[in-house]
């Protein structure tokens, strides 16, 4: 009688299988991707909304050790964060308003001189610099420009269709986030429901201490830069500012661009020696949050290496441009997080990985048989 494993059962055979089995699951997420993208304009301030519903669970939770209501501590929570938004609206669009003169004028003045410099150091004479000035017109008159205003009224609607599916969506998070984890935890089989306890509340976890700790930093970048702003005189300073924070939320790039939009209006509005200054502010900034703000605000919530960071906000950006380029890190953060977990609940348990095809798996434990039950905390 031959003694020869199973086709699938040498060595070989475990390893298509489980080539196989990766290859389904890229596929699937390429599938889920695809989805994702096509459906945008749900998928998104879904998963914004699920970003900031965790980072404000706190608040609610802490409103109701107050003895309020859950409705009126949801309520609170949702029109402190509306006032909040509206006020940095306000004083960025008044700040625009009272400099935006004097910025043209810092820019009118910056493009004379650079006029007068190329054409004393390079021989390029008026005709030539007055020729491109009309093209540049011709092209902000043609048809390039009116199917571009086209595509951005279409995207304003779209940003204003998401903002309010995204508020609703934030509001039955915080008003109703327990019912409905129980209701999607009802639809798991009931002996992985406690590796799902532990992975939802790891995952909640990490993704609001992401946040916080994301916006904490980004506070601490943007009213260095905004300080360093005022005190050299650089026009938009608050607008510059908010910039900033709102760029920090990119990791890696976002707040070393808005940095160097800062560097730029003060080359353009106050010369290259105040640009060169808030340049070396903003590589100073970078450091300290490097070195310092990050390893120690958010601690745990994001044990990524930092090229696991950067291919996740490649992927994000190709994928969905700017909007993925914020949600790429966090939700990378939260999916190892959740993996680790899950990873760590197997260990405890000691869930072997199953067996693949062909192998003898043994004869299972008849019903009712304990088979363990991890203990929860305390």
């Amino acid at each position: 009688m031959s003694t020869r494993p199973p086709l699938w059962g040498d060595g070989l055979g475990r390893t298509a299988t489980r080539s196989a089995q990766i290859l389904i699951v890229l596929a699937l997420v390429v599938v889920v991707t695809f989805v994702a993208v096509r459906l945008r304009l749900v998928v998104v301030p879904l998963l914004i909304a699920t970003l900031i519903a965790a980072a404000l669970a706190p608040v609610v939770s802490w409103l109701r050790r107050r003895r309020l209501p859950r409705l009126v501590a949801v309520w609170l929570t949702l029109l402190g964060l509306l006032a909040l938004l509206a006020g940095a609206f306000w004083f960025v669009g008044r700040a625009v308003q009272q400099q935006w003169g004097e910025l043209v004028q810092g820019a009118t003045d910056g493009l004379d001189e650079l006029q007068t410099f190329l054409t004393e150091r390079f021989g390029i004479d008026d005709e030539q610099i007055e020729q491109a000035q009309s093209s540049i017109g011709e092209f902000l008159r043609g048809s390039q420009l009116k199917s571009g205003a086209v595509t951005g009224a279409v995207a304003v609607v779209e940003v204003l269709a998401g903002l309010f599916l995204g508020l609703v969506v934030l509001y039955f998070l915080l008003a109703d986030g327990s019912g409905i984890y129980r209701f999607l935890r009802d639809q798991v089989p009931a002996r992985h429901r406690d590796q799902l306890d532990a992975v939802s509340a790891r995952s909640v976890e990490v993704l609001g201490g992401y946040v916080r700790g994301t916006a904490t930093i980004a506070f601490v970048d943007a009213l260095v830069i905004g300080i360093a702003l005022v005190v050299l005189g650089v026009p938009l300073a608050l607008p510059l500012a908010v910039v900033v924070f709102i760029g920090a939320f990119v990791p890696l790039v976002g707040a070393t661009v808005a940095g160097a939009l800062a560097a730029l209006i003060a080359l353009v509005a106050n010369g290259p020696v105040t640009a060169l200054i808030v340049l070396g502010v903003v590589i100073a900034v970078n450091q300290l949050e490097g070195d310092l703000l990050a390893p120690v605000v958010l601690g745990r919530s994001l044990r990524l290496h930092p090229l696991a960071v950067l291919l996740a906000l490649s992927a994000g950006t190709i994928v969905a441009g700017i909007i993925g380029a914020v949600l790429a890190v966090p939700f990378a953060a939260v999916s190892w997080a959740a993996v680790s977990t899950l990873r760590a609940q197997c260990e405890a348990n000691d869930v072997a990985p199953p067996d693949p095809p062909g192998v003898d798996q043994g004869t299972p434990d008849p019903p009712g048989v304990d088979q363990g039950t991890p203990d929860r905390p305390g």
